[in-house]
């Protein structure tokens, strides 16, 4: 099962590597793991996003909890929650398949974000899943270089 966990932490050096390496220590996996501030500048917000069991995700939450400098901690698994996406993607084109290119991103209503000689730019935000399709569609076109944001997410 796929949980993703919304951790409020005081922001301060060393906070992040305290998290991670907790999951670390217990063998768990991290999907992903997006960090940022939030509405309050001492405060961040730490979206992770992992697979486990519902006994996994209750020792991480209490073992969350546990360190200092954490504030609060949300699964948002269980709740409505809006969550997004950022992916850049670079792929290669020549003019026979340039159109081609154009018509999925309009499609998925990404944009182009940079055109050079031999590659194309393209930047999508939106879920997971729809990053994920957009990766697929193209990647007969000779996909270059990829970066993703990792999810965040907050509940509806």
């Amino acid at each position: 099962m796929k949980y993703t966990l919304s951790v409020l932490v005081e922001n301060q050096p060393g906070v992040l590597s305290k998290v991670v390496s907790l999951f670390s220590r217990r063998g768990y996996n991290i999907d992903s793991l997006a960090v940022g501030t939030s509405e309050d500048p001492t405060i961040s917000r730490i979206t992770i996003v992992g697979e486990g069991d519902n006994y996994t995700l209750e020792q991480m939450e209490k073992q969350l909890n546990k360190i200092i400098p954490v504030i609060k901690v949300r699964d948002l698994s269980g709740s409505n929650f809006v969550s997004s996406e950022l992916l850049l993607i670079k792929v290669g084109y020549d003019k026979a398949n340039l159109s081609e290119i154009n018509h999925i991103v309009e499609l998925m209503k990404a944009e182009i974000a940079d055109v050079s000689k031999t590659g194309v730019t393209v930047r999508f935000s939106g879920e997971h899943e729809k990053c994920d399709t957009l990766f697929e569609l193209l990647k007969p076109f000779g996909i270059r270089e990829v970066a993703r944001t990792g999810v965040i997410a907050l509940e509806k």
